[in-house]
């Protein structure tokens, strides 16, 4: 991550606690509290959601996953610079950010009880993880570099054999199932990460189909992901429209 203080980690997996270990007082509280806002995002932030989207859906496992940027593996990094508002963030700003773009909505107040509980929950996945550290399996995993640019015909062909079947040939997913839409009004806006071909690609390739993790090629995940580009999503809020 660009601008923050870290180290160099030992190559081990870090584990997050298990469920079992939430403490039985009003702090394990809040961390419930927080896995429940986390894992049906628009049920329990519903004013602050403007899609149909969780934040699970791009964190895996409930922000457990390696590989999917588990929130174990970004809580030790924060406070950093981010080079997309120019300045240095705070957890709690990356979280009302993340409301703003993923989840196509608006930023809840900093002292609101669905940031407090949210960071409970980060913070105690990351129980025991070394502050400052870039721990294994805590971003997506980079990819190699292609001379074949990134392809959507070729990627709606992929997309057809290899998403369809859960997402739908439409893209709109299922709800009720907690597959997410992958473009059109319930999906993220142009301002979120995952409007980015690259990091798309390197969250796809890393992750899906899911279960099937790692089986299409670099150049297979960039094709999806330039094809999922072209479709069509909400605006990046942060873009002022011209006015005629």
């Amino acid at each position: 991550m660009a601008g923050v203080m870290c180290h160099a980690a030992p190559a081990m997996a870090f584990t997050p606690p298990p469920e079992s270990a939430i403490p039985k007082a009003p702090l394990g509280d809040s961390v419930k509290r927080g896995e429940q806002i986390f894992t049906a995002t628009h049920k329990y932030a519903g004013p602050f959601v403007g899609n149909n989207l969780n934040c699970s859906n791009c964190h895996l496992d409930k922000g457990r996953k390696a590989d999917s940027i588990p929130m174990w593996g970004a809580w030790p990094l924060y406070p950093q610079f981010r080079t997309k508002n120019g300045k240095v963030n705070t957890m709690t700003l990356r979280i009302q950010e993340c409301f703003l773009y993923s989840m196509n909505g608006k930023k809840p107040p900093a002292d609101s009880d669905v940031v407090t509980d949210l960071q409970s929950y980060f913070a105690w996945l990351a129980t025991g993880a070394p502050t400052g550290m870039v721990l294994p399996g805590a971003g997506y995993p980079e990819l190699p570099e292609s001379n074949t640019p990134p392809n959507p015909q070729r990627g709606a062909q992929l997309f057809a054999k290899s998403c369809a079947a859960c997402h739908g040939a439409d893209g709109q997913g299922n709800d009720a199932a907690g597959i997410p839409a992958l473009w059109g009004p319930g999906s993220f806006n142009k301002g979120a990460g995952m409007h980015e071909v690259e990091k798309a690609a390197r969250f796809i390739r890393a992750n899906m189909p899911l279960g099937q993790e790692n089986t299409l090629t670099p150049d297979q995940a960039r094709d999806i992901a330039a094809y999922m580009h072209e479709k069509p999503r909400p605006a990046d809020p942060g873009i002022s429209t011209p006015k005629n």
